[in-house]
């Protein structure tokens, strides 16, 4: 049923001037009376022909709400709307509501405010339902607080819930970032349990009722087409971005000092998940040169078992090194910076923005020909692209770039350029408000 949202009445009231005591007055009021409801006329002819403003002129309000904002960040999801948060705020009044503990205000004024879920969800038994029942409540916790904002914006499917009650209780527009896929993940079933089948619902429940999807690449609005009924054309394709300012080759030793790495090294740069292949690169460790070491900064791991499985197999192997800490952001741009080559072995990656950071600081790429990588790594150009779970064609086209360092480095730099040109974040800030201001404009919500 489409709802749409109620208008507030506009009442006209007519005010008369105060009736004259003396009656020796009442042609001057007469007159004083005739040249208001003239006065009255011209100004109601005035707006009847005045233009509406235009919204793309207005400055706009948006509350982006987000599982993951710094200091907690552990996945591309999170970097994105950090890095969104503050180049949305130079155009326009921005709010955060995140999971987690209370943050400050963000360095350039606007205000951050944290949910926690339900202690009762956090205690149920089977661990596995409480990530999902979790954030079921903190989105529930989230909308506690009045909505004002012009646009509501959610993140991943953890937040997708809020986005809903809040378009159903405050009549705010809702528009949805897909950053991944849940039925394209069965995976998650070992990290959820039967909690899979609510984290899907919940992410299928935000995007039918999303008046705008952003996808973040052209491989995801496939797929989403493909996993859900909604109408292309509520479907915009938005990328993630990088501060090239920030991300730039900045050599130095201190991070290789501190985790005992040496001058030949790949990296991986991801979390602990099937999804981002670790295994495969594992595997492909074994067609690498043993003087070459493969560093490892995987944190955050999805499950006990593949945590396990991940250091078991890392600890059996002399020239890989495994930080399992979440590696400040000034040492890992210098582990990119050092790196002979990085490599992204995903078997599911909707964008990739840790290719954009490792090609910042100009380090080519292997990465797999999988979602949108294609639209980010250019094959031959910025690195080469394999296909995915493939240990062997890893190994080839890690050893064509070791064995061939000016190749690695004309790709390096061919990286470099390429982010600068087409992946800022001031351009996609403005994409994206382009887009809260036509929403706004349409004065509609999509119905369902």
């Amino acid at each position: 049923m489409c709802r749409r949202a109620r208008q507030p009445c506009r009442h006209s009231v007519r005010q008369h001037p105060p009736r004259q005591a003396r009656r020796g007055g009442a042609i001057a009021a007469g007159r004083q009376r005739r040249d208001k409801e003239d006065n009255d006329h011209g100004q109601r002819m005035s707006r009847a022909t005045r233009r509406p403003e235009n919204p793309m002129a207005k400055r706009l309000s948006v509350t982006l709400m987000t599982n993951e904002y710094p200091p907690n960040v552990y996945g591309g999801a999170g970097v994105h709307v950090d890095y969104l948060s503050r180049a949305l705020a130079k155009l326009m009044d921005v709010e955060v509501r995140c999971f987690g503990e209370e943050r400050p205000p963000a360095s350039n004024g606007f205000a951050v405010r944290a949910y926690r879920p339900w202690d009762l969800v956090t205690r149920c038994g089977d661990k596995r339902l409480a990530k999902a029942l979790s954030p079921l409540s903190t989105d529930l916790a989230m909308v506690s607080d009045p909505v004002t904002a012009d646009v509501v914006h959610c993140h991943t499917w953890y937040t997708f819930m809020a986005g809903f009650y809040a378009k159903e209780l405050y009549g705010k527009p809702l528009v949805t970032t897909i950053h991944s896929l849940e039925p394209l993940r069965p995976w998650k079933e070992e990290q959820l349990g039967p909690a899979y089948k609510l984290s899907r619902w919940m992410e299928r429940t935000g995007v039918l009722a999303s008046d705008r999807v952003i996808a973040v690449s052209k491989g995801m609005k496939d797929d989403i087409l493909k996993c859900y009924t909604i109408p292309e054309d509520r479907i915009r394709v938005i990328h993630n971005g990088i501060d090239p300012d920030e991300y730039k080759p900045t050599p130095g030793n201190d991070a290789r000092r501190r985790y005992g790495i040496g001058d030949d090294y790949v990296l991986f740069v991801g979390r602990m998940s099937r999804q981002k292949g670790i295994v495969h690169l594992l595997d492909a460790v074994a067609h690498l040169p043993e003087d070459t070491q493969v560093v490892l900064c995987a944190g955050a791991p999805d499950t006990e078992e593949i945590e396990r499985e991940v250091v078991e197999r890392a600890e059996g192997k002399r020239n890989v090194v495994l930080i399992r800490e979440m590696v400040p952001k000034d040492r890992l741009i210098e582990l990119y910076t050092n790196a002979r080559v990085f490599c992204c072995p995903s078997v599911y990656e909707p964008f990739g923005i840790i290719n954009l950071e490792a090609m910042a600081c100009e380090t080519p790429v292997v990465a797999s020909a999988v979602g949108g990588i294609p639209e980010v790594v250019v094959d031959g150009e910025t690195g080469f692209l394999v296909r995915p779970g493939d240990p062997e064609a890893l190994a080839k086209a890690i050893n064509t770039l070791l064995a061939n360092p000016e190749l690695a480095r004309s790709f390096g730099k061919a990286g470099r350029r390429r982010v600068e040109a087409q992946f800022s974040w001031d351009s996609i800030a403005r994409q994206t408000r382009d887009l809260y201001a036509e929403l706004v404009a349409s004065g509609q919500a999509g119905c369902e």
